[in-house]
């Protein structure tokens, strides 16, 4: 359950935040009118909305196995993290309406408050450190909801940031650049969405992992001193975990419990991979004529993986 706790932590954690900073920004925009500042507000509250259903998505990903979903829920969080995607899109879709229509009718408000720049500032602080915290959560339990979040809260610190720039800007005499920080606010909250979608479609589809990962299983079916060759190597996403299956190589002569064994080291060797979930390996005797060359396998191990320069 350790991955379950931590990952419910963080959860809980990023909603605290995200309530308290939306509270406090609304507070200095209410009380000083500043674009820049409202836009950050609006965009905390939508940290906010979307943060309950973090904490809802993570809950119901990390509740053990049962009888209909014997691998677990993890498929759950790619879902999760789209719905995250939407708030982003919405939240950037409303602080560039709010920008775009204050330019345009040129009614700037300026505000010299100091509220506005400490508000800004702490939140540039906050999500810096919600950023490292749920980066290596996320990374070190394979959380695609949590890594969402976190590529949120970096993005954050740049919005924060721009719209610091503005308020002080402003103050300094030129109006225009608090709703123009508004403005990159936006676009930034709208390419947070973009990434968060990309990381996520991958999950859903059953797309490849990274090559590195590939070449990691070749060459830990490869290491087995009995194994000749392979061939026919799947890895794909389902979910945030990947599932493996492959076609080894070995000599004929092995007796089934020697094959079951060799089967069996193999699958433990790739299982020790941390991102992957289930293994299926396939014997193929070399006396069958099932050998075959496998241009991929060579390429990610290496090189040729069978001696005689494959099948027969």
């Amino acid at each position: 359950m350790a991955r379950a706790s931590a990952l419910r932590r963080v959860g809980l954690l990023i909603l605290g935040v995200n309530l308290l900073l939306a509270v406090a920004k609304g507070a200095v925009w209410f009380a000083t009118g500043s674009l820049a500042v409202g836009s950050e507000a609006v965009n905390s509250l939508a940290d906010t909305v979307y943060s309950l259903v973090i904490v809802a998505g993570i809950y119901l990903t990390t509740r053990p196995p049962d009888f209909e979903h014997p691998h677990g829920h993890e498929r759950i969080e790619p879902f999760v993290g789209l719905f995250v995607a939407g708030g982003i899109f919405t939240a950037g879709g409303v602080v560039l309406w709010q920008a775009g229509t204050t330019i345009l009718s040129g009614s700037v408000t300026v505000t010299r408050n100091p509220a506005a720049v400490a508000v800004l500032a702490g939140a540039a602080v906050a999500k810096y450190l919600l950023y490292r915290y749920c980066l290596a959560v996320g990374t070190d339990h394979h959380s695609p909801a949590v890594v969402a979040v976190a590529l949120d809260n970096r993005n954050d610190i740049l919005t924060a940031s721009a719209a610091l720039a503005g308020v002080v800007g402003a103050a300094a005499g030129f109006p225009l650049l608090d709703p123009l920080a508004a403005v990159l606010v936006g676009f930034a909250i709208l390419y947070t969405g973009v990434e968060v979608v990309r990381d996520n479609v991958d999950y859903l589809v059953g797309a490849a992992p990274p090559e590195e990962l590939r070449a990691d299983i070749v060459r830990r079916a490869l290491a087995h001193p009995e194994v000749e060759g392979a061939h026919d190597v799947i890895a794909h996403y389902v979910g945030p975990e990947i599932d493996v299956s492959l076609h080894i190589e070995v000599e004929g002569d092995h007796t089934l419990r020697e094959a079951h064994d060799i089967e069996t080291d193999v699958i433990d060797s790739i299982r020790e991979l941390p991102e992957v979930d289930d293994v299926f390996v396939h014997v193929d005797p070399k006396e069958l004529g099932e050998w075959k060359p496998d241009a991929e396998v060579d390429r990610l191990a290496g090189g040729p993986t069978d001696p005689d320069g494959g099948g027969e």
